[in-house]
C-alpha cells in the first residue's frame, strides 16, 4: 500500500497545529544574520533565522536529506558539525553534533 510520502527530507503533514512547544531549550534570534553552510562538498551562504547551544534554523533553499550531516561556519562560534533534524518550505532546522 503506497502512500504519497518518501524519504526525501520532507516533513510529514500534521493535522494540526502545537499546541505547545517541545522545545528543551529557549531558541534566540541569530546574532550574526549569515552563516556559511558546508552542504555535498560546496559552500553555501545562508540565513540564521534562530540559534540555541544545541542547534539552529536556516534559510535553505536545497533539500537535505533528514539525518544528513553537515557543516555550519558561525561567525561568532566558528565551525559546527550539524545533523538535519528537519526541512520545511526553504528552512532546514539543524542539531548541533559533537
Amino acid at each position: 500500500m503506497a502512500s504519497g510520502f518518501s524519504l526525501d527530507g520532507g516533513m510529514i503533514p500534521r493535522s494540526e497545529k502545537r499546541s505547545i512547544d517541545e522545545r528543551g531549550e529557549p531558541r534566540a534570534p541569530a546574532v550574526s544574520s549569515t552563516a556559511v553552510l558546508e552542504y555535498r562538498g560546496r559552500n553555501h551562504v545562508v540565513r540564521l533565522m534562530n540559534l540555541s547551544a544545541s542547534g539552529a534554523m536556516v534559510i535553505f533553499p536545497h533539500v537535505p536529506h533528514i539525518g544528513e550531516k553537515l557543516r555550519l561556519q558561525l561567525l561568532d562560534r566558528g565551525q559546527i558539525f550539524a545533523q538535519v533534524r528537519w526541512v520545511k518550505d526553504g528552512r532546514i532546522g539543524l542539531s548541533f553534533t559533537a
